[in-house]
């Protein structure tokens, strides 16, 4: 075989093999979760949005389970199933170690939804009455326009399915948080991380101890939260606390400030919505049109 044939199919076969790497579509990013209700479709209004949200938060407050709508103007080149059951693993919503999360996904231009079930509440809405719902309540009003109208007569028979279901009981508190105890946040950061980081840096100096101190302090979060973004800010934050400025010993922070106030705080700006570092999403739920 001439030499420049050779070439030409070795160039057609690096084509070939390229392309769909090239050409490949990437997937729709996973939207932040900032609420039991998200719709980035501009679809509901501000007043029915914030009513759906309401009924999903205090359905939380009452059985501890997280149920979470999310509106998206598509999931090509994903199809709904598959991107459903990657938002909710990414959000990880319901109750950590229980498992107990829902997720209603409307992809409006595709005109199709799923219900994506976590596998504790598999029992609580098997894949047939996920369908029933949809079809029942949902996409017959989807038909008439009135998103509404759906979205808040689907959760009301996912309400009703699972408070029929055995869950562990709510945790004290607005929110189920296993066992999350701010007594014992506050000893550990208004305590024990001034200590520690005031004997890491009397041994290590002031640079390397507060280094080691945020780093244990990271760690330490990790392995409570499963948040790499907690810990990342409770590292910040022990770095900040203890260590001084330069010309005053009684701290300041490694930032050179004037210290960290007890009366602020870190992470949120308050009143917001997150997981409950659940997840567990096996496939199962149901997915329809309209």
């Amino acid at each position: 075989m001439p030499l420049a044939l050779i070439w030409r199919a070795l160039a057609a076969i690096l084509i070939v093999a390229i392309s769909p790497c090239v050409w490949a579509q990437p997937l729709q990013p996973v939207p932040a979760l900032v609420a039991h209700a998200i719709d980035r479709t501009g679809t509901l209004t501000a007043t029915e949005l914030q009513v759906l949200d309401e009924r999903l938060a205090r359905f939380e407050q009452e059985k501890s389970t997280q149920i979470v709508v999310l509106l998206v103007p598509t999931t090509a080149p994903e199809d709904i199933a598959a991107y459903a059951n990657r938002v909710a693993n990414t959000w990880k919503i319901g109750r950590q170690n229980v498992g107990d999360g829902l997720l209603l996904v409307v992809a409006k231009n595709d005109r199709k939804l799923r219900i994506e079930v976590a596998k504790t509440l598999e029992g609580a809405v098997p894949d047939l009455a996920a369908r029933q719902i949809m079809d029942d309540a949902i996409t017959s009003r989807f038909k008439q326009n009135d998103y509404a109208g759906g979205l808040n007569a689907g959760v009301e028979q996912l309400f009703a399915r699972i408070r029929g279901e055995s869950l562990p009981a709510p945790a004290s508190g607005d929110k189920a948080t296993d066992g999350f105890d701010w007594v014992d946040l506050g000893i550990f950061f208004f305590i024990i991380v001034p200590v520690g980081t005031s004997i890491a840096r009397a041994l290590l100096g002031r640079v390397a101890g507060s280094l080691l101190m945020g780093a244990a302090t990271g760690i330490i979060a990790y392995l409570v939260t499963a948040s790499i973004l907690g810990a990342l800010g409770a590292a910040l934050l022990a770095m900040v606390w203890g260590a001084p400025s330069r010309g005053n010993s009684r701290g300041g922070g490694l930032l050179g400030g004037t210290g960290w106030s007890s009366g602020s705080s870190s992470g949120s700006s308050g009143g917001g919505f997150s997981s409950g570092g659940g997840g567990d999403f096996g496939g199962g739920g149901a997915s329809g049109d309209w």
